[in-house]
């Protein structure tokens, strides 16, 4: 298998500016396969493609892209735990690097799009094994989105994890289904302002599922 996928990134250029014959870079076209993405192996195969592009491509996102990857494999492995662990740690890393390249002080936005990306790796770290990890990093994913909502309270994505926190979160512990159900639709409001492209875009079909579930 890790020959199959170091194959696949090799055939792809790595650099951000490299396009194709219809003049997208190898960012835009690694997004649009990330916004299709739905497995697994899916995001297995673009973690490693982002990887790669951000070791010649300076911007925040090639690393953020990979930490969301891996964020993306911790939520589809949730009920087994064991398989976890190398995902969520290879996705702080990736973050470490992206919150490396962005200006906290003129990028406040960009920030919060790092901090909501953190939040949901620390959740994964809860799944490896509920009982022993939500004590240690249940406060600590929490804490993140508290940032990320402090920087930018209209960005969707934030407003989606609050949402999926609240849904998830037992009543007596401060859930709330119904509060949860109208964050998420307020995320898909703010969202539909945004426009496709490189930017993370990231959480329509997340509130969707929420919202039918």
């Amino acid at each position: 298998m890790k020959k199959v996928i170091i194959m696949l990134v090799a055939l792809i250029p790595v650099s951000g500016f490299a396009q194709d014959r219809g003049g997208a870079s190898t960012l835009e076209q690694l997004v649009a396969k990330l916004d299709n993405a739905t497995t697994v192996a899916d995001y297995e195969v673009l973690e490693s493609q982002f990887a790669a592009l951000s070791a010649t491509d300076n911007q925040w996102l090639p690393p953020y892209y990979a930490a969301l990857c891996d964020a993306n494999i911790g939520f589809l492995l949730e009920k087994e735990g064991d398989r976890i662990e190398r995902y969520s740690d290879r996705g702080l890393e990736q973050l470490k690097e992206a919150r490396s390249r962005i200006d906290s002080a003129t990028q406040r936005k960009e920030l919060a799009e790092v901090y909501v990306v953190a939040s949901l790796l620390y959740r994964t770290k809860v799944f490896i094994n509920p009982m022993t990890m939500g004590r240690k990093y249940g406060p600590t994913a929490g804490k993140y989105l508290e940032l990320a909502l402090k920087l930018d309270a209209d960005n969707p994505r934030a407003v989606y994890v609050d949402a999926w926190n609240k849904y998830h979160t037992p009543k007596m512990w401060g859930g709330d289904k119904r509060l949860a159900k109208e964050l998420a639709h307020k995320s898909l409001a703010l969202l539909a302002k945004e426009k496709p492209g490189v930017q993370p875009h990231w959480g329509a079909r997340e509130n969707k599922e929420l919202i039918n579930d």
